[in-house]
């Protein structure tokens, strides 16, 4: 890349290390990209050859994983390396069991990018949706490594299409293959030259329907929310969310809720606890040790005042959304909304923020009636007085959600089928 582009990469990476002093995030990803080399000597070390993949955090990762998992499937000999650029995708994922290795990736300079190659020696990268990185895409094209983008998206107002972009599509060069989840984004390439795209969909809907047709078990909730009218859960919430929907809650006392917040700390569990009566809310650590001391359902008096669960670990909302009537995706008031198929699958409508329109998903489920985008603390009243005054306008509103999922499922198998189909040696 040009001598600019590398400076502001470098820059970045000394911003970085000055936020670290007060910021432990930016701190834990800057040690873990130390231990990088490390981790890929003794991983892969003996291993060259690998598949590499690339998610920038946990959402893209979500996206990648039905790819990773089947190739762990139907190709165990092969070595697979995931890296993440943030920590809470890394965080999460450290100790994932389907890769041979897990890395946090180092930062776009030239030498860090070369030392990277030569430890991970991949036969092939693929990164998902929206991770471009000029140093690494271009030393993978001169060593003419295959290289591909899976589940992109892209928006007349980026980079890529602005006069003075040539260096950003310039990156788009380096991919041997785009897949991307739509057709606007294919022609949208193809008006600056870039036509080796396929519009394959977004396997983030393969990754939903996986887990909502798994079984998964958490204690004591089969039976949550019974006794009670509705059943919400707010995923992925921020503390502007609160504010719109918490007020909602405490007014309805024949809700039972689910929140899981979008980042979490003893401070801002407690903060969160707070919002509620005092005694109608447990951890969700707290509710499973009470269900697991007393398998025979004989818990102390005060659990019958207990209609409010706050997730205080991750990697468990995906599967809690199938104990809910009503969901609402933070993100929305302030930098974009979060996961909404996650909810969708589940059939049932999803609420969110304004904060919505780099999110394909969002305008299309608006559009099909299963969600709903509120401004306000009003708008969200309104909104769940029309979903909860009429059990057939939250049922069909639900289906219209669960539809919407289930028509756009399959771009794994398209993918994978280009990348790894038919080819016995990988």
């Amino acid at each position: 890349m040009n001598i600019l582009y590398n400076t502001g990469i470098r820059l970045y990476a000394l911003a970085a290390q000055a936020v670290s002093l007060r910021s432990p995030k930016v701190r834990k990803m800057l040690r873990g990209q130390h231990r990088t080399n490390d981790i890929l000597r003794r991983r892969l070390g003996l291993k060259p050859g690998c598949i590499w993949f690339h998610a920038s955090s946990l959402g893209e990762f979500e996206q990648g994983r039905p790819m990773i998992e089947r190739l762990r499937r139907e190709h165990p000999e092969k070595p697979i390396l995931l890296s993440f650029f943030s920590p809470s995708g890394f965080e999460v994922r450290k100790n994932y069991p389907f890769v041979d290795a897990v890395v946090y990736l180092p930062f776009d300079t030239p030498h860090r990018v070369k030392h990277f190659l030569d430890l991970a020696r991949p036969s092939m990268a693929i990164f998902i949706k929206y991770e471009f990185w000029g140093n690494y895409l271009g030393e993978l094209r001169r060593r003419g490594i295959p290289t591909y983008i899976i589940s992109a998206i892209f928006r007349p107002g980026q980079r890529f299409f602005r006069s003075a972009g040539g260096m950003f599509r310039k990156m788009l060069g380096c991919f041997d293959h785009l897949y991307v989840q739509d057709e606007r984004s294919r022609r949208l390439l193809k008006v600056i030259g870039v036509e080796n795209v396929t519009v394959a969909g977004d396997t983030r809907f393969d990754r939903v329907t996986d887990v909502m047709r798994s079984n998964v078990e958490i204690a004591g909730f089969p039976g949550f929310g019974s006794g009670h009218k509705l059943r919400f859960i707010a995923g992925s919430s921020w503390e502007a969310d609160e504010e719109i929907y918490a007020p909602w809650l405490n007014a309805h006392t024949d809700t039972a809720f689910i929140i899981a917040p979008h980042e979490f700390n003893e401070t801002r569990l407690e903060a969160l606890r707070n919002r509620f009566p005092a005694g109608s809310v447990l951890l969700l650590s707290e509710w499973i040790r009470l269900h697991k001391a007393h398998p025979d359902g004989n818990f102390p008096p005060f659990v019958k005042n207990v209609r409010g669960i706050i997730v205080d670990s991750f990697g468990k909302l995906s599967t809690l959304y199938r104990f809910a009537d009503v969901a609402y995706i933070g993100g929305g008031f302030g930098a974009g909304i979060h996961n909404l198929n996650e909810a969708a699958v589940y059939n049932m409508p999803v609420i969110f923020g304004p904060e919505h329109s780099k999110f394909k998903e969002a305008s299309d489920l608006i559009e099909c009636g299963g969600g709903f985008s509120i401004g306000s603390a009003t708008e969200f009243n309104n909104t769940m007085a029309a979903l909860t005054d009429s059990s057939l306008t939250l049922r069909h509103a639900g289906e219209a959600a669960g539809k919407y999922i289930k028509e756009n499922i399959g771009a794994t198998d398209k993918i994978y089928s280009d990348l790894f189909g038919n080819k016995k040696d990988i």
